[in-house]
């Protein structure tokens, strides 16, 4: 049966020119989907498009060009739909839109069996004034310093082509406005003369992203002069005639050290050894610290502060972590943490090397600035003091006073008892001597026995002859003893020890406490019959270079079977005597001052004189000369207890020669200066005197 009706409908029948035409052909019949059917569309009665039953579109040659161009469409929708659409409508697009079906029995039969005619539809496109309007905005009206500045102008309005110039001015700038990009009609681009160096922004763009849209794009700000206003201007030109309008958007570019600040806390400030803490570095900035490269150093300054902080480590923006040279001991036990805003260092088994004062230094560079080269920002935290401490020492030292009484050229032995300290612990021991010349002398270091036994003796105890006399043994785990060999008198005082508790501690040897023993006074015994030495002091002067004799002689008398021995001491006065050398009863000499040895010849040519003889006086031989006679009583193998004397000490005064004084005449420039003139000017004064008379 003939039931096929057609009809058109329009989304809107009334136009503004240049707006969007859209007109639906509706087949209206029963069982459509098995139906096949050819629609052409009409406009005010001339044939504009055909669409076959297969759906193929053919436009009629008068359209053809507009449909190329894309303003013009047709396509079959559906079985019984069939849509028209006219793009930037017109005034020509108005008038009376038809649309015809006819139905063939199979696809692509030429030969319809009916056909169908809709109404018309009158379509009336209105002209419209040619007036531009221009919309001006920036991506991101607030930008960090190397940002990218995207600025985009809307223009809406034109139906010919448009020309576009951006124009900047920066902020607080009062001189012209500076192009930076300007396009033609013909999308030609030119820069500005500030602009063309692409080794500062980059390579500008200025494009025309859609029909109405043209983007201008810095790619990377240089400072915060690229803030300001920027202008866009756009002009369309149709048939000789011109219109242009000028929009304005304000662009703020910050630098990325404004507002960047670093905070460095720390939940303990004392820590104990073997623990761990946990310093945290939080960064605050005026923009989103996740979207620029960052990163963080840690600082470390030991304890005492040194002049500077070493550098521990560096987490860089890709995540590199490179460990500073001067502080070693930390790469193995730290472990470094990161967040988008804050940064984290936790040390484990913390020992006394990690007590200090702790920093952290943070550096930011622009948004994709690779290669990293000089950052663009850094910021410094404050200090944060870590304090370790060490296990308690236990170390308790006996601290009685005792008295040790030995007779001259026996050994002696003096003890210093630990009551108690750590079983982990290692003791190291130094001995003094609190010599009795002097109430307020200062103490003489002894010896000194490491926690190994290896022994370092003080600097009145460097002569080998010495330090085989003054021997330091630990006798058990809690006794340490001195033992003086042949003891002499001038050995008498004071003696104590001073013991330290040394620990193993991680990675070293850390001292906990030291404890001082009671002074054990070592005294002599001397026997009844003594010898006798001059007591009478003298004072003596040779000039330099001379020889000079200093006598030592014994009164009195002695037994015949004895013998006797020597020793001469030197020094500037009675507190610091060192021994020069020892006359041995054998008749050997013991040089104890090796450079002297081949000034001093000490003289025996009786048994009871034991003079010395120092050749060639130089200045530094003045001082004060004394020396002391030993007797020893021979009894087959053995030496008992000897006698001994000491002489009063003479006083060796050494006089320059004629020659040295006129060397150091001649080494002062105003002595000789004097000397040289003095007469020359009394001559002088005479002759004026002379004269006035």
């Amino acid at each position: 049966g003939r039931d096929l009706s057609v009809d058109v409908t329009a989304a809107a029948s009334s136009l503004s020119e240049g707006d969007t035409l859209q007109l639906n052909c509706v087949v209206g019949t029963q069982m459509s989907s098995s139906r096949h059917f050819q629609v052409i569309w009409l406009h005010n009665g001339t044939e504009v498009a055909t669409v076959d039953s297969h759906g193929v579109l053919i436009w009629e040659d008068e359209y053809e060009e507009r449909a190329t161009s894309g303003q013009l469409r047709a396509f079959k929708q559906s079985n019984t739909v069939y849509v028209f659409t006219v793009y930037e409508a017109g005034l020509k697009d108005s008038g009376t839109y038809r649309c015809s079906a006819s139905e063939v029995k199979t696809p692509g039969d030429l030969h319809s069996f009916q056909t169908g005619l809709s109404p018309g539809i009158e379509v009336y496109v209105k002209p419209i004034e040619r007036r531009l309007s221009l919309s001006v905005s920036a991506s991101t009206p607030r930008l960090l310093v190397g940002d990218a500045l995207i600025l985009l102008c809307k223009v809406q309005g034109a139906t010919s082509p448009v020309s576009v110039q951006w124009w900047h001015l920066p902020p607080q700038h009062p001189g012209p406005r500076v192009l930076v990009a300007a396009m033609g009609q013909d999308g030609t681009l030119s820069l500005g003369s500030t602009y063309q160096n692409i080794g500062t922004r980059g390579r500008l763009q200025l494009q025309k992203t859609s029909s109405d849209v043209f983007t201008l794009m810095i790619p990377s700000t240089l400072d915060e002069g690229d803030g300001g206003q920027y202008w866009c201007e756009a002009t369309e030109w149709s048939r000789g005639q011109s219109w242009t309008e000028i929009g304005e958007t304000a662009v703020t570019v910050s630098s990325m050290g404004l507002g960047l600040r670093a905070t460095l806390t720390s939940r303990i400030a004392t820590v104990r050894y073997g623990q761990s803490f946990e310093l945290i570095c939080q960064v605050k900035a005026t923009y989103a610290l996740e979207k620029v490269p960052i990163a963080v150093g840690w600082l470390f300054q030991p304890s005492p502060p040194t002049s500077h902080y070493h550098e521990l480590v560096q987490v860089f923006p890709s995540g590199a972590i490179v460990w500073g040279a001067a502080q070693p001991h930390f790469q193995g036990k730290a472990q470094l943490m990161t967040t988008a805003s804050s940064f984290s260092l936790r040390i484990y088994n913390t020992a006394a090397a990690d007590e200090g004062t702790y920093r952290c230094e943070v550096k930011v560079w622009k948004r994709n600035a690779l290669p990293l080269g000089r950052p663009a920002a850094t910021a410094g935290s404050n200090a944060v003091g870590i304090k370790v401490v060490l296990p308690e020492s236990k170390l308790l030292v006996a601290a009685e006073e005792s008295s040790v009484e030995t007779a001259s050229g026996a050994d002696a032995a003096i003890e210093c008892r630990v009551r108690s300290a750590r079983n982990n612990s290692q003791l190291a021991v130094t001995w003094y001597l609190l010599r009795p010349s002097a109430a307020d002398a200062s103490p003489v270091r002894v010896v000194r026995t490491s926690c190994g036994g290896v022994p370092e003796y003080g600097a009145e105890f460097g002569h080998p002859a010495l330090q085989s006399r003054f021997l330091s043994q630990r006798v058990s785990s809690s006794v340490f003893r001195l033992r003086v060999l042949s003891a002499e008198p001038s050995d008498q005082g004071r003696y104590y020890c001073v013991v330290e508790e040394w620990l193993w501690l991680v990675d070293s040897w850390y001292k906990l406490g030291e404890g001082v023993s009671g002074r054990t006074t070592l005294g002599f015994k001397f026997p009844e019959h003594e010898l006798q030495l001059g007591k009478t002091k003298h004072s003596i002067s040779a000039r330099e270079g001379e020889e000079v004799m200093l006598q030592c002689l014994l009164q009195g008398t002695h037994l015949p079977a004895t013998n006797l021995s020597a020793t001469w001491f030197w020094g500037q006065d009675i507190s610091h005597l060192k021994p020069l050398l020892t006359l041995h009863i054998n008749g050997t000499i013991e040089y104890l001052q090796e450079r002297l040895a081949g000034r001093l010849h000490p003289r025996h040519p009786t048994t009871s004189d034991f003079s010395l003889t120092l050749r060639r006086v130089a200045k530094d031989a003045a001082g004060l000369y004394c020396c002391r006679v030993q007797e020893w009583q021979s009894e087959g193998s053995s030496w008992p207890v000897p006698a001994l004397a000491h002489s009063e000490c003479t006083q060796l005064a050494a006089i320059p020669t004629e020659s040295t004084v006129l060397s150091r005449i001649c080494s002062s420039p105003p002595l000789l200066n004097f000397i040289l003139y003095f007469p020359l000017a009394l001559i002088v004064l005479l002759a004026i005197a002379v004269f006035c008379w």
